[in-house]
């Protein structure tokens, strides 16, 4: 008995530093926002202003634009093809309050219906302890009497600075020669430039897009589409660079999907943020830290 007590005390003190643990991951900061960790990452979320995300650092530099100029700043979500709204973003899922659901390790945050789409979207963030990143799992809710179809697009902003890179044919980014991307090592990588005009590229990647700045790495993954899947007029991959040093938007999306009355589709895009010694300019090593890391989509 003297044993099985000893067992149960000590499982009973496991299971409070477990409880305890996996609390401190995603916390309540105040003012709405909360902030997922593991290791040296920090990402904060505004549940009050469109569930975007605010800030992703490694300990404390910063990857994401920190602007305060509208649609400047932050990683959104929208529902594509752009064509169904135009501009500007859609209140309801760009800018409007969230609802709030913390719980069992994972912040889930809910938007109203936008009248004008008649669509619901859901951000489930949540962390993965292995390789020491985040999960952002995205559902698209039709809330119509009637099938609509839809595809999901994340849009991540970061300063006008160091390059991007990703699986690519060079001939197959459009429209041709409006950024001065260059086939190397078996991708294609834009180095940042800046003109009076904003750009745009739509591409066909291979389920991941990196930007490296400032010695750090931002590898975003999410599931590949053939060419046939993506909305119309969009694509996988897409690169919005506004004019002069300003921002930049790393743009991914996924298949376009038709939904009945009530059904819903999910997504899920992969965070992963590490220092690294030669991301000061493309490399075929920088490439193959890449493509050696765990792959959540297959």
């Amino acid at each position: 008995m003297k044993k099985l007590k000893t067992l149960l005390f000590c499982t009973g003190i496991l299971l409070c530093m477990t409880t305890t643990t996996s609390a401190k991951d995603i916390k309540d900061v105040g003012e709405s926002k909360y902030e997922l960790s593991v290791g040296d990452l920090t990402m904060t979320v505004d549940a009050a202003h469109g569930g975007k995300i605010l800030s992703f650092k490694y300990k404390d530099k910063e990857v994401i634009n920190q602007s305060r100029w509208p649609e400047s700043f932050g990683s959104t979500f929208w529902t594509s093809p752009q064509k169904e709204w135009n501009w500007p973003p859609v209140p309801e899922y760009d800018k409007n309050p969230y609802t709030v659901d913390l719980k069992d390790n994972q912040l889930t945050l809910t938007s109203s219906v936008s009248e004008r789409l008649k669509f619901r979207i859901i951000k489930e963030f949540s962390i993965d302890h292995l390789q020491k990143s985040f999960i952002v799992k995205y559902a698209i809710i039709n809330e119509d009497d009637k099938e609509r179809s839809v595809a999901p697009w994340e849009i991540t902003r970061v300063p006008n600075e160091g390059f991007i890179f990703f699986d690519a044919d060079v001939n197959d980014i459009t429209p041709a020669g409006l950024m001065p991307f260059q086939s190397s090592y078996g991708a294609v990588w834009y180095t940042t430039d800046a003109t009076n005009e904003n750009r745009k590229i739509n591409a066909d990647g291979k389920g991941w897009l990196a930007y490296s700045n400032n010695g750090l790495l931002l590898v975003k993954q999410f599931r590949d589409l053939d060419k046939s899947q993506p909305a119309p007029g969009e694509a996988e991959i897409q690169v919005y660079v506004n004019r002069g040093k300003t921002y930049i938007e790393l743009e991914s999306q996924g298949a376009y999907q038709s939904l009945k009355p009530g059904e819903k589709l999910s997504w899920e895009v992969k965070w992963i943020l590490t220092p690294v010694d030669e991301g000061q300019q493309p490399s075929k090593k920088l490439l193959k830290k890449v493509h050696k890391m765990d792959k959540r989509f297959k």
